[in-house]
């Protein structure tokens, strides 16, 4: 059982920082019609947050080596 829950958290560590790295670099929706160029900008909280699971599920599933 503990053999599953480590890897399910490390795949989910890895997923979630995959992901909130990928919505952090990635560019936002930018529109341009003729001379008019324009350009959404978002909050990167979200991105931050899932970064900070993914750390957090990281070192859980690293802990469950040391039990």
């Amino acid at each position: 059982m503990n053999n599953t829950l480590k890897i399910v958290l490390l795949i989910l560590g890895f997923g979630l920082v995959g992901y909130g790295l990928y919505t952090l670099f990635t560019p936002e929706v930018s529109l341009q019609a003729g001379p008019l160029k324009v350009e959404a900008q978002g909050d990167n909280t979200q991105s931050y947050a899932m970064i900070g699971l993914g750390i957090l599920s990281l070192i859980g599933g690293l802990a469950f080596r040391k039990r």
